[in-house]
């Protein structure tokens, strides 16, 4: 069951309680009132309900006259039907609608193929402008998003800090977060994931192959092939991280090196260049001036001060 209140008017048919491995969260009215109504940061847009439903067989929803909260659903596998605004919505994996509150409607589960949801009921001053947007984006109620894995990673942030209390840090990141959760349905073209983790780590994995390889050359083949990804993601990833290219990057590591030796090391010019994978001590000179602004031997100069 969604676990409404028995304030809400809806009638609900279904032929088993529950369904293996349903998770949902009905946060108790008084909270609502007092953190989310009447603070500025939720009061424009703020969940009430949510959970999750598991190949849901004979889930099945009528209400004649709807229910106080927008009713988000997203469907991740399986098959169901919906219908409200006059129009019927055949339902399945990737596709999402929302029911706008006050709103009749009716919906089930296949049972053949039952629909695996994640659900929300949310409200705000702000909530019809979304059911509007989706309205106006979609020309229905009714969109389909492709899969990521970060999607549902932000749902499941949200349901385990709402799960964890209702203080008001709860309150305030489960709901703010719930605004990006919105985005990600309503402009699935503009929602980049967070790949920090996975650029610093690609990042990490290319800077310790180029320290080991700072004496010799790389290619981006190698670097992309030390990360397993395709050398076009590879670099788009290590440039969004860094700023560089990972060659450019290379290079300046190449200099850092080539400036700890001419300061701490009495290496002849020569020696430095070999010892950064540059036989040619002109080509070395020419290099380093070009990122450091000074040649070499100017460079060592300042050792001094």
């Amino acid at each position: 069951m969604d676990n409404l209140t028995t304030s809400l008017n809806y009638t609900t048919y279904e032929e088993k309680d529950g369904f293996d491995g349903q998770q949902s969260i009905v946060i108790p009215r008084k909270i609502l009132e007092e953190q989310c109504a009447r603070n500025e940061l939720t009061a424009g847009l703020y969940i009430t309900d949510m959970g999750y439903y598991p190949k849901a067989r004979y889930h099945h929803r009528v209400r004649p006259e709807g229910v106080d909260q927008h009713i988000l659903i997203y469907c991740v596998d399986g098959r169901g039907s919906a219908r409200f605004n006059r129009q019927t919505f055949t339902i399945g994996a990737g596709d999402f609608f929302v029911i706008p509150r006050k709103t009749a409607h009716t919906y089930r589960a296949d049972e053949d193929d039952p629909w695996t949801i994640y659900w929300v009921h949310f409200v705000g001053s702000a909530s019809d402008a979304v059911a509007r947007t989706l309205e106006h984006k979609t020309a229905s109620l009714k969109g389909t998003v492709p899969w990521l894995d970060q999607r549902i990673a932000l749902f499941g942030s949200i349901y385990r800090q709402l799960e964890s209390g209702y203080d008001l840090d709860n309150i305030l990141y489960a709901n703010l977060c719930f605004g990006q959760f919105l985005a990600s349905l309503l402009f699935p073209e503009r929602f980049t994931p967070d790949t920090t983790g996975d650029s610093r780590e690609i990042v990490a994995t290319a800077t310790r192959q180029m320290k080991l390889q700072i004496g010799g050359q790389l290619t981006l083949q190698q670097l992309a092939e030390e990360a397993n990804l395709s050398v076009s993601h590879f670099v788009h990833q290590f440039k969004k991280k860094t700023g560089y290219t990972p060659i450019e990057y290379f290079n300046n590591l190449k200099v850092q090196k080539a400036c700890e030796l001419l300061l701490y090391s009495d290496m002849r010019i020569k020696e430095v260049a070999a010892s950064v994978g540059m036989s040619d001590p002109y080509y070395f000179s020419r290099f380093f001036t070009r990122l450091m602004g000074i040649s070499p031997n100017q460079y060592r100069q300042q050792r001094g001060g």
